[in-house]
């Protein structure tokens, strides 16, 4: 019999500042954390809207990936503790992204045959910053990197649902991390036609509402911890689902039916039904295939009482830290009593929230989908 497994601390690092306040300040004010940046235009002489991570964290920790990561894993720990849980003999870890350290293999590769210094050459292993987590607490769990690209936090999540569940660890510490917003890649995925430079974020980015083109990119690193030891906790992951379309390396499927499974297969996972679900936390990209996708979800499984929102106009869409942000904002919600849902600035869907939400009671459906193919659904109660 599965124990109830809780979320009970937060850290985060995103481009509203270092820390969960941080971020919350920023999603409560309804102002797009990105900002019209130099050099992110069509050309590199045209500035674009970019959302990135500001210099800080620990400078012995070594590159701002590395800084970023270990400041929201010891600050989500930090939380935790205050909430009343203390580690276990088995605190594991899940790390997950996608790119990793790309500014430090960019530098990596402009030096050519010159050697780089051992440390930081060490420092931009994807191992490194997590072995350094586990030393610093003395974690002696499992720990493995997972990535299911912009999905990636929701299955992470739900990996270490699983680890609780069959006696593999005592506590787990989720953490996810992407700061890949480099012009290359951001003007890569412009061309690609899902990002948006040249537009403001909440014109370009508009899920659910008439005329939305795409998202902004961003960077972000968030922590959660697990346990299913009495605490303080934010939140409850009830179950959830992972799924894979096996369509297209971009694209998404136009027969919704596997997405539709994953989240049909999450419910029954949670054994709760589409009538306990109050909101639909959304992927939310403002692509036209996701809205597409996550409206007939939203038609074909919920009845009209569940409402529907994303985030993503205000956070932009980190890749691999968009769905652990987007939980731990659900996290935060319930916390400060507001969903902190953007207001549509154009006609929407009729289930979709107009604006910051006093929520009421029922649960939560975190969907995500990353690219690729990969589908999951988060239940979550934060009662």
């Amino acid at each position: 019999m599965r124990t109830k497994t809780d979320i009970c601390g937060i850290g985060a690092v995103t481009a509203y500042g270092w820390g969960r306040e941080s971020l919350w300040e920023g999603l409560a004010s309804g102002v797009p954390c990105a900002q019209f940046t130099e050099s992110f235009g069509e050309t590199p002489d045209l500035p674009g809207w970019v959302a990135h991570i500001a210099e800080g964290g620990r400078s012995r920790d070594g590159s701002l990936h590395a800084r970023a990561l270990l400041a929201a894993a010891r600050e989500a720990i930090e939380d935790a503790g205050a909430r009343g849980w203390s580690p276990g003999r088995r605190v594991g870890v899940i790390a997950g992204g996608v790119r990793e350290d790309l500014r430090s293999w960019d530098r990596l590769t402009e030096m050519g045959d010159q050697l780089m210094y051992r440390r930081e050459f060490i420092g931009m292993m994807p191992s490194t910053p997590i072995a350094s987590l586990m030393s610093e607490f003395g974690f002696h769990g499992p720990s493995v990197t997972l990535s299911a690209m912009c999905a990636t936090g929701s299955a992470a999540t739900l990996t270490a649902k699983m680890w609780l569940d069959a006696g593999m660890a005592d506590d787990v510490v989720v953490l996810t991390t992407d700061l890949s917003a480099t012009r290359p890649v951001v003007r890569n995925f412009v061309h690609c036609g899902v990002a948006i430079t040249d537009v403001p974020p909440l014109e370009a980015c508009r899920p659910f509402q008439e005329g939305t083109l795409g998202f902004t990119f961003s960077e972000a690193a968030v922590a959660v911890v697990l346990t299913q030891r009495k605490t303080d906790a934010y939140a409850t992951v009830l179950g959830g689902a992972m799924t894979h379309e096996a369509h297209n390396a971009m694209a998404l499927d136009p027969d919704p039916t596997t997405a539709i499974t994953a989240v049909t297969e999450g419910l029954e996972n949670a054994n709760v039904s589409a009538s306990d679900i109050r909101y639909v936390n959304a992927h939310g990209t403002g692509t036209k295939l996701c809205h597409r996708t996550e409206s007939q979800i939203l038609e074909t499984v919920f009845p009209g009482s569940t409402r529907i929102y994303s985030i993503k106009p205000l956070t932009g869409h980190s890749q691999s830290s968009s769905a652990l942000t987007e939980i731990a904002a659900s996290c935060l919600a319930a916390q400060h009593d507001l969903i902190p849902a953007p207001k549509p600035v154009a006609d929407g869907h009729p289930q979709l929230l107009e604006g910051p939400t006093r929520p009421e009671s029922g649960l939560t459906v975190k969907t995500s989908i990353g690219m690729g193919g990969y589908v999951t659904s988060v239940v979550l109660d934060t009662a």
